[in-house]
């Protein structure tokens, strides 16, 4: 303080008498300069008393103290002890100070201290940083204490408001839940105002109504009542203040006609005054309400209303990034979701493609399709004009049985029914309802289907049907994603398909070439193997065959045509049914491969046909079987004697189809019980191993030894196929044929 207020007369003095407190220090101070620190010291913000005598009497104040007691009379205090006037000051400790301080001499300076000012409903609280000092008299006599007082409650609540502040922003910081950051927020709030009830609403997506987001202090059955209300220009304080998109102050919501449909709830929940402010978002966007409730009618101080606008700033921070983070969450969510779609259509994609045969390609489909898409999957498809089931998956959790029964039941081929609209129209139907009628095999409700078509050059030529149950319901994914995979998969099941039936058309036209079973040759045992090169998509040239002749003889022939498809078999069918007709009118098997060389030259196309081939007449003879042996550019037969010794046997001859007059001789071989003669194709010494390198006369000699001196014809097949398998790895580059004859 620049000058010192009137303090008590010394000792002897009428207690109660006013003097200038500097009447010892400067007893010639002028009025003019008496009366400036008097103004001073009347209007300054910082509470002066001064007291005198071990009573405490409170001789002089000013009105700062008055206005932190909140008395309006300053008559009513002076000439009495600070005990009877501020008798709430007794319990916290300043009686005991102010002995100390007359009775020691040494001044008290204390920072921040709590103190309860008044009694009732007028009481309050603060916070002061205060001065306790002796007043003397000018022989240094202890006469009082002078008290001065600064109300830091301001400060106080500002620094508190500013660090509850800070926490609340790294909350919103760290993406602490938005309801975690907005319930701190009320209750740090009503610790700062302890008579208030704070609650925040959040506008929903809509736009229309307010719900709940926090209010930890209000009943549960209020927040429940108020929770989805909708704004307007009559609904309380929140619903009108987002109506306005301005604060609204209802001081007695008793009698206020804002409340008039909301009054009885607040009288149940003791609630007399509500003031309101909506929560902006930086781009003018109503986010919310941000209320403070009363228990009683009040009207709202300054620094009440100052509160409310600082937190509905802060609130609408945390709302719009807790708004941030979900968009940011969604997006990514979404672009999880259409990451794992992409790839799940891939890798179905893949997983069919790789399947070459038809219809297990589509088998795989829908067990893909299952239980990711549906808990059901039917692929149906057109074929010779009929339409068939040929693919079925469900769930594990349907009865054990439930596949098998839909696999056998057939397709609903009414006109009106899902399947046939479909095929018909080539146009994706779906429907949230139940399947057309009743499906006996499916143990369950049927919520609703899609049925897809499988499309390719735009024709149609099949369905995958998804069927939705209640525990696994149709969504827009399922659908979008059946969708995919019917068009990416149609276009490989479809050309699988065309394969499948190609190859099926290669094995019937080949199985015409071939025999349907070898003949029982008497004193022989034949057995005899053709597979077909790669997938066996084309009729192939290779060829064997065995037909009776006369006199106990059998003629048996193999060979290999030059060339693949249909040329290829009409080559095979003139070879084959050229040596039949040749070989029972002549005797010398010589004489039947240049017949049949003749025949191949004798087509009137004038193309070149190129065949290499073994011909062998066979007749009984004392000891065994006697074969006549021609070789027309084929590989050599082997032969396997008893001792288990293998020979190759014939010249090379020249290839038919060449040359008019091939030079051909033939052996004859004599083949005892026990000992065989076999005869391969090409494909077979052709086969490859990884490396390039053939299979090869030495291996299929070492595969034939193998099998045992007197090994059965079908066990040294075997011998050969599996020797052949295991060096090429499965690999069939080239048609394999080959055929054994054993002794009896």
């Amino acid at each position: 303080m620049a000058a010192r207020p009137r303090v008590a007369s010394p000792p002897g003095t009428a207690p109660g008498t006013r003097v200038p407190v500097d009447a010892g220090a400067r007893p010639q101070a002028d009025g003019r300069e008496q009366t400036a620190l008097a103004a001073m010291f009347a209007s300054s913000p910082a509470i002066v008393a001064v007291l005198s005598g071990p009573d405490h009497v409170l001789v002089e104040a000013n009105r700062a103290l008055y206005r932190a007691h909140g008395t309006a009379d300053a008559d009513t205090l002076p000439g009495r002890p600070v005990g009877d006037t501020l008798p709430e000051l007794v319990h916290q400790g300043m009686l005991g100070l102010l002995d100390q301080v007359y009775r020691t001499g040494a001044p008290v300076v204390v920072h921040g201290a709590h103190v309860l000012l008044g009694r009732g409903p007028t009481a309050h609280e603060g916070y002061f940083d205060f001065t306790l000092e002796a007043h003397r008299d000018p022989l240094g006599g202890i006469t009082g204490v002078i008290c001065t007082a600064v109300d830091v409650t301001r400060e106080r609540r500002a620094r508190q408001l500013a660090a509850e502040q800070h926490a609340l922003l790294e909350q919103i910081a760290r993406n602490v839940p938005l309801g975690e950051v907005l319930e701190g927020m009320c209750r740090t709030i009503e610790g700062l105002s302890p008579r208030v009830l704070v609650s925040v609403l959040l506008i929903d997506e809509n736009g229309h109504q307010l719900r709940h987001g926090a209010a930890p202090s209000l009943p549960d059955f209020y927040n429940q009542a108020i929770d989805g209300s909708e704004i307007g220009p009559c609904v309380g304080s929140c619903g009108t203040a987002a109506y306005r998109r301005a604060g609204v102050i209802v001081t007695d919501i008793a009698h206020d006609e804002l409340w008039t449909d909301f009054r009885e709830l607040a009288r149940t929940a003791r609630l007399g005054a509500c003031w309101s402010n909506p929560i902006m978002s930086t781009t003018g966007e109503l986010l919310g309400t941000f209320a403070f409730y009363h228990r009683t009618p009040r009207t709202p101080r300054e620094e009440d209303l100052d509160l409310c606008a600082v937190f509905a700033r802060t609130a609408a921070l945390a709302i719009e990034r807790d708004r941030a983070e979900t968009a940011r969450r969604e997006a990514h969510a979404r672009e999880q979701a259409a990451a794992a779609d992409l790839a799940f259509v891939l890798e179905t994609s893949t997983a069919v493609s790789r399947e070459p045969r038809y219809p297990q390609n589509l088998q795989r489909l829908a067990r893909l399709a299952v239980p990711a898409l549906a808990p059901v999957c039917l692929i149906d498809v057109l074929a010779d004009g009929h339409i068939s089931r040929v693919a079925v998956a469900v769930s594990d959790d349907l009865p054990e049985g439930t596949e098998a029964a839909l696999a056998a039941q057939p397709p609903d081929l009414r006109a009106d029914s899902p399947v046939s609209r479909v095929m018909a129209g080539g146009v994706r139907e779906i429907d949230h309802g139940a399947w057309p009628r009743p499906v006996p095999a499916l143990p369950c409700t049927v919520t609703g289907y899609v049925c897809v078509p499988l499309t390719v050059r735009g024709r149609t030529f099949g369905t995958l049907t998804l069927v939705a149950t209640t525990d696994k319901p149709l969504d827009a994914r399922a659908v979008a994603l059946a969708e995919e995979l019917a068009r990416t998969a149609a276009a490989g099941a479809d050309t699988t398909r065309q394969y499948a039936h190609r190859a099926q058309l290669a094995r019937d036209l080949q199985s015409g070439l071939l025999l349907s079973a070898l003949p029982d040759v008497p004193g022989a045992h034949l057995c005899a193997c053709y597979r077909p090169a790669g997938e066996g998509l084309d009729i192939g040239g290779d060829f064997y065959d065995v037909f009776p002749l006369p006199g106990r003889r059998w003629g048996l022939v193999i060979g290999d045509v030059c060339g693949r498809g249909a040329r290829a078999a009409t080559t095979t069918a003139l070879v084959r049914h050229t040596a039949r007709a040749v070989a029972p009118l002549l005797s010398d098997p010589v004489a039947v491969v240049r017949a049949i060389n003749d025949a191949l030259l004798g087509q009137p196309d004038g193309e070149e046909r190129f065949v290499t081939l073994v011909y062998a007449a066979l007749e009984p003879a004392p000891a065994g079987l006697s074969a006549c042996l021609v070789r027309a550019g084929h590989p050599s037969p082997l032969l396997r004697r008893g001792d288990g010794s293998v020979t190759v046997s014939l010249a090379p001859g020249q290839l038919l189809g060449v040359a008019a007059d091939p030079v051909q001789t033939a052996e004859t071989v004599l083949l005892l019980s026990g000992e065989a003669i076999v005869l391969v194709t090409d494909g077979i010494l052709e086969a490859r191993d990884r490396s390039g390198a053939f299979f090869g006369e030495e291996r299929l000699v070492e595969a034939v030894r193998s099998g045992g001196a007197a090994a059965s014809a079908r066990r040294t097949l075997e011998a050969i196929t599996g020797a052949v398998d295991a060096f090429s790895y499965g690999a069939t580059d080239d048609d394999q044929a080959a055929v054994v004859l054993t002794v009896r």
